[in-house]
């Protein structure tokens, strides 16, 4: 089975880190990943982020 993008919201996934210092991680990783990509992230799957799509 391949993964696929979902519907599914990152800010919900994100905000479902139980831990207050890993969610805030998360919040930059997803704003540098934003700059460098220039992509908006997807969810691929219940627990996959991504930017973009690479064949």
């Amino acid at each position: 089975m391949k993964t696929k993008p979902t519907a599914a919201s990152v800010d919900a996934f994100i905000e479902r880190v139980a831990d207050p210092v890993r969610r805030n991680d998360a919040r930059k990783a997803l704003a540098l990943f934003r700059k460098v990509t220039g992509e908006e992230p997807k969810m691929w799957g219940p627990s996959i982020i991504g930017f973009g799509e690479y064949h």
